[in-house]
């Protein structure tokens, strides 16, 4: 296709902003799956096409509209953001299509798999209509699922992800199988008043099954075998990656010192957290084993344990609003919801919907649990709903006026948007929102997840040796001055953030499947820290908390050089 034009009729507020508009309905056309996440009508009966010709066609039209958006002069100061955000993600992503790392790129967290199973979850129904839709999309599965298989086919050896990755989403696609997109049918079917026999959902279902089954085989017997067993992408790959999630210029070898420190810092104030709740305990893990049977933490059932994070996604509502940020009354609630079975490990959010028809929502991958441990979730929902990405993604969607349509729905910069969830941890914690030691103990644990993570994902990726001082992981002994390997990496989120064994193979799998994500969470606290503090020191007595959330969230994500400029000549004073 050829690009985005800016000769249409609109009552957007200026020709960026209707350029933007016009850029949004076309990748939505394009990609029927962020038609869906952003809530843009008419793609939710598609899936899209993985091929490579597809691919490529995509390539010319970022190209073109990287061209057209070029000659388009910002009128105000809202209109020179805009712009800046339009080029500088189209720019990234234009890159990626071009070196092949968006085709090469996949793994369990994301890839075309997980992201049309996910979909359906987002889907309405609530009548027979709404279940002729899905039917329809379910028979597309088939379709969609060959079209990333001809890709795969196409690609070499080094164009390939690690055997790690494909291995992980055959195993992915061998859980769908055995009956997930049934499920949705019957859900649906319930839900709409519809037979599911003849509406078609059972048929479409069950030939979606099927794909995934076949799927999973030819994964393993065909492209498995072509793949390379080397795991880190090496630093050619993982600059421009860091770059993108970060929006930033890092010094990587500075960054893998800090992050260390981090990790050391946090350790010694888990340490003496842990002593203090159980003199004598020996190590992390004997303190995490503690709390998790401890019966006043012990929440039991999936439904108890939705209802009581809806409970404290409330009153985090309650306590916040009018205080330290303004929060919309149309955006207050922020649902909880299970994750599909065959996702990853970690909880997520997905944001409303462009028209506010569909809430934001955390969704929890149980993994098989019927029992939890409380002290494990507080942190990690104020990092998922509020006031983190909920009230994030919320404030930016209501924020028309200052960000383009494009700059609200495929904006999205990592370092900006996870270092704003990572913040908000750390601000409920200087706010006091950890109610006993067990909950701050559990925020110190997640806190240590993040600095480990810059340096497993750095140190593996960039093939560099682990620290002088890192001592011994469990069974694997000293691992001092070793170089990094994915068991070093396992062993060393169990030991020093506490990870299940399970967790943390997820983890290091999805480190190792998406180059510099990992690093996103902690850079982008700690550039948040840095420009409130900041703006602290330049405004002394003028600096308002909640003003400066308010002006920070309403700029919209920004890569984190820019938005660290932009920040810093922010004023509460100015018109």
């Amino acid at each position: 296709m050829d690009g985005v034009t800016t000769n249409d009729q609109t009552t957007a507020r200026s020709p960026l902003f209707a350029f933007a508009d016009r850029l949004v309905d076309e990748l939505a056309a394009r990609d029927p799956l962020f038609a869906t996440m952003a809530g843009v009508a008419g793609y939710d009966d598609q899936l899209p096409d993985f091929s490579v010709e597809h691919q490529r066609d995509d390539e010319r039209m970022l190209g073109e509209s990287l061209r057209v958006v070029d000659g388009i002069d910002p009128t105000d100061e809202v209109d020179r953001i805009a712009k800046a955000v339009i080029v500088e993600r189209l720019s990234s992503d234009h890159a990626l299509l071009g070196s092949g790392e968006l085709r090469r790129t996949f793994s369990v967290i994301s890839s075309p798999l997980s992201e049309i199973r996910q979909v359906f979850e987002l889907m309405d129904a609530q009548s027979p209509a709404d279940a002729a839709v899905i039917a329809t999309r379910l028979g597309a599965v088939a379709g969609s699922l060959a079209s990333w298989r001809s890709s795969l086919a196409q690609a070499t050896s080094e164009q390939l992800p690690s055997r790690r990755h494909v291995l992980g989403v055959a195993d992915q696609a061998r859980t769908y199988a055995q009956g997930s997109f049934t499920d949705v049918a019957q859900r649906v079917a319930i839900a709409t008043g519809v037979d599911l026999d003849e509406s078609g959902l059972g048929e479409a279902a069950g030939a979606a099954d099927r794909a995934c089954g076949e799927l999973a085989a030819w994964l393993r017997s065909t492209v498995a075998p072509r793949t390379t067993v080397e795991d880190g992408c090496g630093r050619e790959r993982y600059v421009p990656w860091a770059r993108y999630f970060t929006g930033a210029e890092l010094d990587l070898e500075e960054l893998y010192r800090w992050g260390w420190e981090e990790s050391r810092r946090i350790h010694d104030r888990m340490v003496t957290l842990a002593d203090a709740m159980y003199p004598g305990v020996v190590g992390l893990r004997e303190a995490s084993v503690l709390l998790d049977h401890d019966p006043d933490q012990l929440v039991d059932g999936t439904q108890v344990l939705l209802a009581r994070l809806r409970s404290f996604v409330d009153a985090a509502v309650e306590r916040l609003d009018g205080v330290h940020f303004d929060i919309d009354p149309r955006v207050r609630f922020c649902d909880v919801r299970l994750a599909p079975e065959g996702s990853a490990s970690a909880a997520y959010y997905i944001p409303v919907s462009e028209d506010l028809s569909r809430p934001g929502t955390t969704w929890y991958p149980t993994m098989g649990a019927t029992t939890f441990a409380w002290w494990r979730f507080p942190a990690t929902w104020y990092h998922e709903a509020v006031p983190g990405h909920h009230l994030q993604a919320a404030i930016a969607m209501l924020a028309a006026d200052r960000q383009s349509r494009f700059h609200r729905l495929r904006g999205w910069t990592s370092g900006y948007g996870e270092g704003w969830a990572l913040y908000a941890e750390r601000l409920m914690e200087e706010l006091d929102g950890y109610a006993s030691p067990a909950e701050e103990f559990g925020y110190l644990a997640g806190q240590a997840l993040r600095a480990n993570r810059i340096v497993v994902d750095v140190g593996l990726h960039l093939g560099l040796d682990a620290p002088d001082d890192l001592g011994v992981l469990g069974s694997l002994g000293d691992c001092s001055a070793r170089p990094w390997t994915a068991e070093m990496a396992v062993a060393l989120l169990e030991e020093w953030a506490i990870e299940e064994h399970a967790s943390a193979v997820s983890e290091v799998d999805r480190y190792l499947g998406m180059p510099g994500q990992a690093i996103s969470y902690k850079v982008g606290q700690r550039r948040w820290l840095e420009v409130r503090d900041e703006a602290r020191s330049r405004l002394g007595e003028r600096f308002d908390l909640k003003a400066f959330h308010q002006q920070a969230l309403e700029l919209g994500p920004l890569g984190l050089d820019l938005f660290a400029a932009e920040m810093a000549a922010w004023s509460p004073d100015a018109p």
